[in-house]
């Protein structure tokens, strides 16, 4: 199988995170998006959203979308829950992850990692930091309380939502402020096959 990505993308990194925490052989595509590359026709018949990352099967066929991604090659893991009210709260918090914390977080740093925080993006930069502390703060609630996102366990739902947090501060996002997410990424990265973003 392929992987189209960008490493340096929370979206993309977390997919490579689950390939080596469960070993999953593949062939890791970098793609470039600031030189326009998933606007290329080959591209855009793999995926015609244009976007990244993106599984390429065997047979050809093709899978988008991160959090798609990671329930395919998770499948018949632990790590997509084992009962039907797990797997429900882990899809709860994918999709926190996509319409609460990854508009503001991403983007945030986006704009300042990728852009390099130009003037004509400062407000919309500024305008980002009070979603993405909304959105720390109800992780930040849930660690208190368990070791993961959905219990004892490791799953999907933190990789999802690691992407992104564990370089919040590229994004003018203070995780001193957070002592039980802090704990929760000391954990994830403590996996003897852990990978980091690098």
């Amino acid at each position: 199988m392929k992987i189209y990505g960008d490493i340096q993308s929370g979206n993309c990194y977390k997919v490579k995170l689950l390939t080596s925490l469960i070993y999953i052989e593949h062939e890791w595509i970098d793609v470039d998006i600031l030189a326009n590359e998933t606007q290329t026709d080959s591209f855009l018949t793999k995926n015609p959203n244009g976007k990244i990352p993106l599984l390429e099967l065997e047979d050809g066929s093709c899978i988008s979308e991160s959090n798609a991604i990671l329930h395919y090659l998770a499948s018949n893991t632990p790590l997509i829950g084992n009962s039907r009210f797990t797997s429900a709260k882990i899809l709860q918090w994918q999709f926190f992850e996509q319409y609460s914390h990854e508009p503001f977080i991403a983007v945030a740093r986006f704009i300042a990692k990728y852009l390099g925080l130009p003037e004509d993006r400062k407000a919309e930069f500024e305008a980002k930091q009070a979603g993405g502390h909304k959105a720390l703060k109800v992780m930040e609630e849930q660690l208190q309380k368990t070791p993961y996102l959905v219990g004892d366990e490791l799953t999907v739902a933190d990789i999802s939502l690691y992407g992104y947090t564990h370089v919040a501060h590229e994004g003018g996002f203070d995780l001193s402020e957070y002592p039980a997410i802090q704990q929760w990424i000391e954990r994830i990265q403590s996996n003897p096959k852990y990978i980091s973003m690098e």
